[in-house]
């Protein structure tokens, strides 16, 4: 699978489609605005469509929000009219979310549009409707009833019609080339490694945070998918290892009621949601990330993590094996595995050799994931797509 490019100092016109934006959290949330901003500083003019609770804040370019408090049907219907308004005025459409009104507002405007798929998106569909179980590669295997049918096709229309799609991963450019959309027009985009900061000193970042022992740290949408019950059950088969969690999501309620119901007490912290720059600080504060997902693609934060020089210990899910290499810059395990994470765990704090060893190799596993080499393969396709 690979991108086609188009070389030349040409300027375009791009809107930027998200169904989530700062404040929001989630991996939509942080690559949109910085996708805006690279092109923006590469001469092109940029525009944001999304959703939103609140009037989002300002930006040195235009950023249209539907807001969230309309009904759904309704929602819908404004934000596809409202990319098929602005796709008019502009030369190609990057969507990264809300990707059937993406369609059908640049189908209808005969604006080309370019897709970053971070899963499926029939899967995730039908899971929100409560319509399927499992994970994401259940999902595949079973054949469906006419709901389930029917989501798959609205998902292969989609993205049949996309300029290109990028994937996070290659195992999810895999799953989309199966949906019928051509190989040549797909291509891996990995999740960038952010622009660090310059960070405070580790030890003043663990008193500020109030870490005095072993210490784990999780960011993310507080979702089904993150699975984070599993790692509280593993957490509570290890003994004095803390968990800080910053983000926010339908699950925050009854993880918290894990927590007391385990007993975990203060040993787990709910932070909330944080900016990605508080994030950065909570992994380089923490001795290792966690993430018990039962399905991902490529998570931003495990780049992020990386990054910093943090280890991730990990489910094999999905295209996280493409960059936690077990025994090298992290641990992988079984998803669901309670007892193999929770030895897992315990080995990375018992094992100081192992843990200084993965911690050292942690941000050269992420060189490669520049975020201009990144982002300038996008830029070229964007402008191959609208040429």
């Amino acid at each position: 699978m690979s991108a086609s490019a188009l070389p030349g100092d040409g300027r375009v016109r791009v809107l930027v489609v998200s169904g989530i934006w700062p404040p929001d959290v989630g991996g939509p949330a942080s690559h949109a605005p910085e996708v805006a901003d690279f092109l923006r500083g590469r001469g092109h003019e940029v525009e944001v469509v999304t959703t939103a609770d609140a009037p989002p804040a300002p930006r040195p370019y235009p950023v249209r929000a539907v807001p969230r408090s309309y009904r759904v049907g309704v929602r819908h219907y404004r934000a596809a009219a409202l990319i098929h308004h602005r796709a008019r005025e502009n030369d190609v459409v990057y969507t990264t979310g809300m990707f059937g009104r993406s369609a059908v507002g640049a189908r209808a405007a005969r604006t080309p549009y370019v897709v970053k798929l971070t899963a499926d998106p029939a899967f995730e569909r039908a899971r929100r409707r409560g319509m399927v179980a499992g994970d994401v590669d259940d999902f595949q295997r079973r054949r469906g009833d006419l709901a389930i049918r029917a989501l798959r096709r609205a998902r292969d229309w989609e993205l049949r019609g996309a300029a290109h799609v990028f994937t996070p991963s290659e195992y999810l450019g895999r799953l989309a080339v199966g949906w019928g959309v051509s190989p040549e027009r797909v291509s891996v985009l990995p999740n960038p490694a952010p622009a660090l900061p310059e960070l405070r000193p580790r030890e003043e970042l663990r008193r500020e945070l109030g870490l005095d022992s072993a210490a784990l740290a999780f960011a993310g949408r507080l979702g089904p998918q993150k699975a984070l019950g599993v790692a509280l059950e593993a957490l509570a088969r290890t003994d004095g290892v803390q968990l800080l969690i910053a983000g926010d999501g339908g699950e925050r309620a009854p993880l918290e009621r894990r927590v007391a119901e385990l007993g975990l007490g203060e040993r787990v912290r709910f932070l909330g949601p944080q900016p990605r720059e508080r994030v950065l600080e909570l992994f380089h504060a923490a001795d290792a990330s966690v993430l018990t997902s039962s399905w991902e693609n490529f998570p931003h934060t495990v780049v992020e993590a990386l990054a910093v020089g943090t280890p991730v210990l990990a489910t094999s899910v999905g295209g996280v094996a493409e960059v936690v290499h077990d025994g090298e810059n992290g641990l992988l395990f079984a998803p669901g595995d309670v007892d193999g994470i929770a030895a897992g765990i315990a080995r990375f704090f018992a094992d100081v050799a192992l843990r200084e060893r993965l911690a050292a190799a942690a941000a050269a596993s992420v060189r490669e994931y520049d975020r201009d080499v990144v982002f300038g393969r996008l830029e070229a396709v964007l402008l191959a797509a609208a040429g």
